[in-house]
């Protein structure tokens, strides 16, 4: 006698859709069932063996599996740490100059642009919005850096619709541009709570290469570098396969062993556009960095940040 067929076999010789329906859902279970007797005897040995049971597996991931890359750096490394205090942004980090944020928007901007940074500067301590009228991107950032703007912000729209952020460093760089996607407001957030005006704390995190780190700078420097832990505001910023997740919390302390979290909003994704290391506004053609789509989605396991 044969060895009896699995479900998954019996499925590719049934021809009615409703039997392959209800054996599919059987599969289902069977390999729930499955997950929860193997879960059950994993933590019935390691209450048996203590330290001697058996480590636990670590799930294979694409982040798990990443390609090891030449720029992946050690944050303590003595070379890292000599760059990052020549760099443009350590008087920032010097604590010499307080940041000081300007938003504006494209010409001709709509309503959506407005809003979307109405609701960011409510994560922006320091932050002021500006119409930009007519004017040109030179004479945005000469008034802003005569007037001691540490940091610019350009919100660019696309069919009424803000999708990309470019990020400017006063007065001379570096630069960021990212595409902006999934944005929501802050009042389309469920159970959202009201932000104050204290200064947030800034997490920053899975930013492991040396473009990784140089970004993470320039998001950090917009931010004050003394935050205010009585308003328990957090302000995040998660890389996760190059897409930068930006959220924004308060945590509240329900007893001393529990702490939960209340979004304040607004939530939305950055992804890398380019990166320059001078001003905005500078003739320079010259780029740090490009995304280019075809050479860098080649492999799905090489990540840039």
């Amino acid at each position: 006698m044969g060895q009896p067929k699995s479900l998954t076999t019996i499925m590719a010789d049934v021809k009615n859709k409703e039997r392959r329906r209800k054996l599919h859902q059987e599969l289902k279970s069977q390999k729930r069932k499955e997950k929860k007797d193997r879960k059950k005897k994993r933590i019935k040995e390691e209450k048996e063996l203590g330290d001697d049971a058996p480590p636990k597996k670590v799930p294979k991931t694409i982040e798990s599996t990443r390609i090891h890359d030449e720029t992946l750096v050690d944050p303590n490394d003595d070379e890292i740490i000599a760059d990052e205090r020549s760099d443009k942004l350590q008087t920032y980090f010097d604590r010499i100059r307080e940041p000081k944020v300007l938003l504006t928007t494209s010409v001709d901007a709509t309503l959506a642009s407005i809003r979307f940074i109405e609701d960011w500067m409510n994560c922006i301590p320091n932050s002021e919005r500006r119409d930009r009228n007519k004017l040109d991107l030179k004479s945005v950032v000469s008034q802003a850096t005569q007037q001691d703007i540490t940091d610019i912000i350009i919100v660019n729209e696309d069919r009424k619709k803000p999708n990309r952020i470019t990020i400017a460093h006063l007065p001379d760089g570096p630069t960021a541009c990212f595409k902006l996607s999934s944005y929501k407001p802050s009042s389309m957030i469920k159970g959202h709570g009201t932000a104050t005006s204290h200064k947030p704390e800034i997490v920053l995190n899975n930013f492991s290469t040396r473009l990784g780190h140089s970004v993470a700078r320039m998001l950090a420097a917009i931010f004050p570098f003394d935050p205010q832990f009585q308003g328990r505001n957090c302000v995040t910023f998660h890389n996760q396969r190059d897409f930068i997740f930006f959220r924004f919390h308060r945590y509240i302390f329900k007893s001393k062993q529990k702490v939960s979290l209340q979004e304040l909003g607004p939530r939305f994704t950055l992804k890398l556009l380019w990166l320059k290391d001078n001003v905005i506004d500078s003739e320079l053609p010259e780029y740090e960095w490009t995304y280019k789509r075809r050479e860098m989605n080649k492999n799905r396991r090489k990540f840039q940040l």
